[in-house]
This record gives structure tokens, C-alpha cells and sequence, in this order.
């Protein structure tokens, strides 16, 4: 029988870099159910055996950094710098979930109030079993490793499903899995279309999908996963503000509005797309951001759009917000494929398909505003809620503005950051999906809490789950309750 197959383009050249099978139903279920098998080897391991393959595994990705990144850039048109940087980020969140497993997951004596006096409480997190991973191609490495290491860690198998555009990454991660782990196959990459995502996620031994991409495509996913009732995390897309305050930082707020809009084209989930500025510092800020964006070259200091169809999204963008409002920098004109160059653009309505549907490409959208509150309130008003960031110098008041963003991370005076801390949870909520991962609620988020309760003495009368209760024991419960809860608290 002839295995259909599909390449891997680089989507700066064309050139083809890879042919990749489009796995079936069939290989998709044989992958499974190796994985079942796996991991029920890889849980006997215990927190300490899992402990030191994860570690040894980091060792792998670390000597094989140079060829990984040179890789992704090949798959992504991203370059080779930002491919490393993305892989350096994925390493450290590795080590940050082998070593903190035990910790978070690992048994431990809870109270068991005054009610259950006679009683010991543990509390423990156990693996799901399978648990399958469908990436994303703007960030081939650290976005799924966010799932893999920390579904690993967990004590959990990895049935690994990257996009079509960045499969070759995907396959070599699980390669060089097997040289850590080579007894059971523990973490397998399958490639394909969409259909083969499908297929990982309707096979009811699947017992967690970890899904990143468009909020449209996680609600496939969903529905595929409803079949079998499979919970799943996802994290979706974004449309994330960045707030300047009147005291803040211009020269820095400038530098980094800039990258976090426009590092890897734009194809940030959690990335800068919306700017509100308090009126005091506008001009001046403009002019910062304005300088320091002339110097900014699409395909020198960042690649091309890795998906095609994204371009006809940008460029319908620009033209609305063009249109409807001033444009600082660039226009339709920027965009030539694949690449596009930066496009800034002030005063556009906040209705506009601009500035309330992501673009996920290298342009802003500015607005002046009165004040922060008002920044905050339209940074606000988005059906999506993945990220965030302040700048401000006042560090009260801009935790104040971080505390009330409705978005799953925040950062203040930086961008991004929140993505190299490894314990911090990533997430978001809306449109921008649910559940998280990374930190310790990643860890938590690929098992399922085990609560044990065990008697350690009967109780002199006040046998209460028994038949044989009179009712003088319900007396003495009620006493008791109304003791230690009758009270109100001044």
C-alpha cells in the first residue's frame, strides 16, 4: 500500500525541505496504542527514573541546539537567532518541569479539619495515560513543549501531531527523545493535514488533547473531542494590548512595543497589536516608535509569513484600518509576499476588523486615549484575553492596571516575559482559549487529583455513617458545629 506524503516548504524560498507521510487513521490508532503501552512503563518509573531521562533529554536538545534552530528557520523563515532563542525558552521550561514534578504532584498530608479529627488526608496528582499534543507553526518548539515536557513530567505518553507547515521539527524532537528513553516509546510524533489531528483527537485512549492555533480550529477540535468527552486545553489566539502611561519609560516602551509587534513577522499568539497611549505622552512616544521602526526591514530583522493564506488576513487588515484611519508607516503596499513590511497605523475605530480581529502579522494599530483607566478599558473591550503589557514607572499603579487586564499573563515594562518564566502559568481566556500550561498548573493540568482519606481511630460516640447513629450523636454534632461555625465574625 503507498503512503501518501506531503513536503515541508521554506516559505521564504519555496525550496522544498522535507517529504513527510500523511498518516492515517490506522497509524494514528497503532501510535496510540503503543503509547498506552508506554506509558504504563513510564509511570512505574516513578517521579525520580521519569526525573533523569527529562534531564538527560534536555542534555540531547542542548547539544543539538545549532542544528534544531537552523532547522526551524529552514521550516518557519524565522532567523536562525530567534530560532535559537525560541529553543533556548523551551529547554529551560524542560528542566523547570523534570525538576519541579515531584514537588507539585508528589503525595502529601492535607488537613482534615476538626470534623475529621480521626482521620489522615493525602492528596496526589496521577497521570491521565496518552496524552496527545496538536502544535502550532509559529513557534514549532516552544509553544507544543509547553504541553510535551510538562504532559511528560507529569508521567504521562506524548502523541505528538505538528502542523503540516513544520513537521520535519516535530519529528526530530521525538528522535531525539529516543535516545534519552529508548526502551518504550514514550514520545512519537505523527505528521499530516488536519485530518490526522482529527484522528488523535477522536481515539477515545486519549485521555487529554493539548491544543494551540486559532480559536475556529480549536472549536473543531473540540467538537472532535466531545465525541469521546476528551478534555483538552487550548490556547488560542490573541489580540493583546500594550498600555503606555503617562509616567512611563518612552525610549524603553518604544523598543519593546516594536518587538513584541514585530519579532517573527508578527506570528505571536502573544504578541503587540493594539497600542493605547495616555494623551500626555503620545507625540512623543509616536516619535519613538516612529523612528525606531524606520530602521526595521522585513527579511533582515524578521521572516516571511510562514502560513500564504495569512496574507490575504493582513492585507485586508491594513487596507480597513488605512482606510478608516492614519497611517504612520507602510500600507497595502507592504505587503509583498511572502514578506511584509512593518505597518503602523493610528486612529482607527475600535470596531474595525483591525483592530478587534487578530492578524498575526507585523502591525499596530495606535490610539490616543484620555488616561490609563480609559487604555485599560478598551485594551479590555476584545473577546480574546491571552496577554497583555503596562509601562509604567509608577510600579503600583501599573500592578493595579496588570492586576485588572483581563488576560491570562501581563507583563509590565517588558513584553513577553511571563513566557520565560517557567513558573508562571501561560493561558488565556475568551476567545483566547482555556486551561494552561507551563508552571505548576501545567503540571497539574495533565493529571487528574487523587484524593485518599483514611481512619486512624474510630470516634467515641460519633459514629455518624453508620445506621446505628442515635440520636443523641447528632446532637453532639450539631453542638459542635454550632461551636466551632454559630459565631459571627465582627
Amino acid at each position: 500500500m503507498t503512503t501518501l506524503t506531503f513536503e515541508s516548504l521554506n516559505p521564504a524560498t519555496g525550496q522544498v525541505i522535507g517529504s513527510h507521510p500523511k498518516q492515517s487513521a490506522q497509524a494514528v490508532h497503532e501510535a496510540v496504542g503503543r503509547a498506552e503501552t508506554a506509558a504504563a512503563w513510564w509511570d512505574r518509573l516513578g517521579h525520580a527514573g521519569r526525573r533523569r531521562r527529562l534531564l538527560d533529554y534536555k542534555a540531547v536538545v542542548t547539544r543539538h541546539l545549532r542544528e534544531l534552530a537552523e532547522l526551524v528557520h529552514q521550516e518557519t523563515g524565522k532567523p536562525v537567532a530567534d530560532a535559537s532563542l525560541e529553543l533556548v525558552l523551551a529547554i529551560t521550561h524542560l528542566d523547570w518541569a523534570a525538576r519541579n514534578a515531584p514537588k507539585v504532584l508528589g503525595r502529601r498530608r492535607v488537613s482534615s479539619g476538626m470534623l475529621g479529627v480521626n482521620l489522615a488526608a493525602t492528596l496526589e496528582y496521577l497521570p491521565l495515560g496518552v496524552v496527545g499534543v496538536i502544535g502550532p507553526w509559529n513557534y514549532p518548539v516552544f509553544t507544543p513543549m509547553g504541553s510535551i515536557a510538562y504532559a511528560l513530567a507529569a508521567g504521562n505518553a506524548v502523541v505528538f501531531k505538528p502542523s503540516e507547515l513544520t513537521p520535519g521539527i516535530g519529528v526530530r524532537l521525538a528522535e531525539l527523545f529516543t535516545e534519552s528513553v529508548p526502551e518504550h516509546p514514550v514520545f512519537q510524533t505523527v505528521t499530516g493535514l488536519g485530518e490526522t489531528g482529527a484522528f488523535l483527537a477522536r481515539d477515545p485512549r486519549v485521555k487529554k488533547i493539548a491544543f494551540t492555533g486559532s480559536t475556529a480550529t480549536a472549536k473543531r477540535v473540540m467538537a472532535a473531542c466531545a465525541e469521546n468527552l476528551t478534555p483538552m486545553v487550548a490556547e488560542c489566539g490573541g489580540k493583546d494590548a500594550f498600555i503606555v502611561d503617562a509616567d512611563a519609560d518612552l525610549k524603553a516602551a518604544a523598543d519593546a512595543c516594536l518587538w513584541g509587534a514585530l519579532s517573527n513577522a508578527g506570528q505571536t499568539c502573544v504578541g503587540v497589536e493594539r497600542v493605547y497611549v495616555v494623551d500626555a505622552v503620545y507625540a512623543p512616544f509616536m516619535r519613538e516608535l516612529s523612528e525606531r521602526a524606520a530602521s526595521i526591514r522585513a527579511g533582515e530583522h524578521y521572516g516571511p509569513i510562514t502560513m500564504p493564506g495569512q496574507l490575504d488576513i493582513i492585507r485586508r487588515h491594513i487596507d480597513d484600518a488605512t482606510a478608516s484611519g492614519k497611517a504612520i508607516m507602510g500600507g497595502t503596499d507592504s505587503v509583498r509576499a511572502p514578506f511584509v513590511d512593518p505597518v503602523i497605523v493610528e486612529d482607527v475605530p475600535e470596531d474595525s476588523p483591525s483592530v478587534r480581529e487578530e492578524t498575526f502579522g507585523p502591525t499596530i494599530t495606535v490610539r490616543r486615549t484620555r488616561d490609563a483607566q480609559e487604555a485599560l478599558e478598551l485594551a479590555n473591550a476584545s473577546a480574546y484575553g491571552l496577554a497583555g503589557t503596562v509601562f509604567a514607572r509608577d510600579a503600583r499603579r501599573a500592578m493595579e492596571l496588570a492586576r485588572a487586564m483581563r488576560s491570562g499573563m501581563t507583563a509590565v515594562n517588558s513584553v513577553i516575559s511571563f513566557a520565560g518564566v517557567p513558573a508562571l502559568p501561560f493561558g488565556g481566556v475568551g476567545d483566547s482559549g482555556f486551561g494552561r500550561i507551563h508552571g505548576a498548573d501545567g503540571l497539574r493540568e495533565f493529571t487528574r487529583p487523587k484524593a485518599i482519606s483514611r481512619q486512624r481511630f474510630a470516634l467515641p460516640g460519633m459514629n455518624l455513617t453508620s445506621f446505628t447513629r442515635g440520636p443523641e450523636e447528632l446532637e453532639r454534632l450539631i453542638k459542635l458545629v454550632t461551636f466551632l461555625h454559630g459565631r459571627r465574625k465582627r
